[in-house]
């Protein structure tokens, strides 16, 4: 089944200010190479998005977070969704590193 995918405006701005970041301290080069690599992995979740697992903090919020890792080390970033009947909603790309998820950022 194939399902939409939807991008939060949250969403979108973590993939720009995240490839932002990298293009000021890694290179213009890398930073688009990275963002075409991570809008193709977010288009991915439109075939068998629940192939990802669900998110450490899901259980904490009280629903299906799922969470889909793209990148390589030192850049590895989670791209953080919900699965709604045949919708993927992309609420958040974060680092890795980063702190999980909280009520709070919602």
């Amino acid at each position: 089944m194939t399902h939409t995918v939807i991008l939060s405006p949250r969403a979108r701005d973590d993939l720009r200010r995240n490839a932002g970041w990298m293009a000021r301290n890694v290179s213009v080069r890398s930073a688009d190479r990275w963002l075409a690599r991570a809008e193709a992995a977010v288009n991915s979740l439109a075939n068998h998005p629940e192939r990802c697992p669900e998110a450490d903090e899901a259980a904490e919020l009280g629903f299906d977070l799922r969470a889909l890792l793209h990148g390589r080390r030192p850049h590895v970033f989670r791209v953080l969704f919900t699965i709604d009947g045949d919708a993927v909603n992309v609420l958040h790309v974060r680092h890795a590193a980063q702190d999980r998820l909280t009520a709070d950022d919602f």
